[in-house]
């Protein structure tokens, strides 16, 4: 799937990436295992990772009974069932987060908004530093669509993730769309997609740079925690503030 450039890219890489572990959640509307146009372009970024190295996994999560809700086991406020506990703990081992979505009415999917309320209602759970859960892990999006709205897409998904506690390196996202209206998606036969190059250019480029962000981090052990702990902001303590009621 990877072009010579991508290929030599990979070939020629000086860094070790193999600790690292990457989860795709693919946020189309459709179960598995139906095709995916955006399980399609994250596919790509998915080829990179793992040759270099990079565990990486792909989830539908329309494939799982996630409740709606802001609490993080929504079992415990009147659902039957939630899967997003369990859900959660591989979004806790992952290193890098790369939601996909489909392109819906100019807007992600119904499903992405769904899985971003679950995360951010996990946000404040804290790290063993006292930080916010999520401190410390690299975050991207990739958008499908034969319809206007990846920018769009791109802005509030990757707002959410910054907001949750997420680091975004530099061209965080990539997206495809087709002609406007109705038309061939990602994967359909002559649309064009696979073969874009902006869309190969800026994929490729938002993999390397969520590796070389993810890189960093790990390698400095995170956000460095000061000015940022809500255990320590809880207790009192005010860091570079004068708070005369803490001692």
């Amino acid at each position: 799937m990877l072009n010579e450039i991508q290929q030599r890219w990979c070939a020629e890489s000086r860094w070790d990436f193999s600790d690292l572990k990457a989860l795709f959640l693919n946020c189309t509307l459709k179960r598995s295992p139906a095709l995916s146009h955006t399980g399609g372009l994250i596919r790509l970024s998915r080829e990179i990772m793992e040759k270099n190295g990079v565990a990486t996994e792909e989830l539908r999560p329309v494939d799982y009974d996630i409740a709606y809700g802001v609490y993080g086991d929504m079992t415990d406020h009147g659902w039957d069932k939630d899967d997003w506990p369990d859900l959660f703990e591989k979004v806790r081992a992952a290193d890098i987060l790369v939601l996909g979505t489909p392109i819906w009415l100019g807007d992600k999917s119904s499903v992405c908004t769904k899985t971003i309320e679950r995360l951010y209602a996990m946000s404040a759970e804290l790290n063993d530093k006292g930080q916010y859960a999520y401190y410390g892990r690299v975050g991207g999006c990739l958008v499908t669509g034969n319809e206007d709205g990846v920018k769009h897409c791109a802005m509030n998904v990757l707002y959410s993730l910054q907001h949750l506690g997420y680091t975004l390196p530099a061209q965080a996202d990539a997206g495809w769309i087709g002609e406007a209206g109705p038309g061939p998606s990602y994967l359909d036969e002559g649309s064009g997609g696979p073969t874009n190059d902006f869309t190969n250019r800026n994929t490729t480029f938002m993999t390397w740079n969520l590796l070389h962000l993810a890189r960093m981090l790990k390698d400095a052990g995170g956000v460095p925690a000061h000015g940022n702990q809500r255990s320590q902001w809880d207790a009192g303590c005010r860091f570079d503030f004068e708070n005369p009621e803490h001692r």
